[in-house]
């Protein structure tokens, strides 16, 4: 299964159709998509409560929904927008709750983290209004990526330079679908 997870919070989000153009390549999809969702930063109480769950090892409790889909996918493609220097906070929010220890990841005896995802590949899509700087948004996603949820594999996908006057933002859009396409 390839999972769609969707940080643009534009109807019209220019990164949301590079990730589309994309998934047209791979196939069939599920997707969630962060601004339709019900997600809250854990506080206190909702992370007292997901612990005692992780300890009775209740991984069918409904709040790990989206950890165990996750962890569960093949394939994964997250599209957020580069936004003052990074991505947008939802997708913060989301990576938090599904941060699960026995599900995405587990800890060895050295208590380094060891990932339990199947996902072989994650790709990351965005753009950006003018210069993209990987190191706050994708460098972030392929550390967790490779080092706590255990997919080998990442790539980035992106288009920059969008909101410059005198830049025409289809074309370099255009021109970011196709270079990739050729990629491949």
């Amino acid at each position: 299964m390839i999972l769609y997870i969707n940080a643009c919070v534009r109807t019209e989000s220019r990164t949301d159709r590079l990730a589309r153009a994309l998934l047209n390549k791979l196939g069939d999809f599920e997707e969630v998509r962060l601004t339709d969702m019900d997600s809250n930063p854990l506080n206190e109480e909702r992370l007292d409560y997901r612990t005692a769950q992780l300890e009775k090892r209740n991984y069918s409790d409904r709040i790990f929904k989206l950890s165990m889909q996750f962890a569960e996918a093949d394939l994964i493609v997250i599209s957020a927008p580069y936004w003052d220097g990074q991505f947008p906070a939802i997708l913060k929010i989301y990576l938090e709750n599904i941060y699960s220890i026995g599900i995405v990841t587990e800890y060895d005896e050295n208590g380094c983290p060891r990932g339990l995802c199947r996902a072989e590949k994650l790709y990351y899509v965005t753009t950006a209004g003018g210069s993209y700087d990987q190191r706050f948004s994708f460098d972030y996603i392929d550390y967790l990526a490779k080092n706590i949820f255990g997919i080998k594999e990442t790539e980035l996908i992106y288009a920059e330079y969008l909101d410059i006057e005198g830049n025409d933002a289809e074309e370099i859009l255009s021109e970011a679908i196709v270079s990739w396409d050729k990629l491949q």
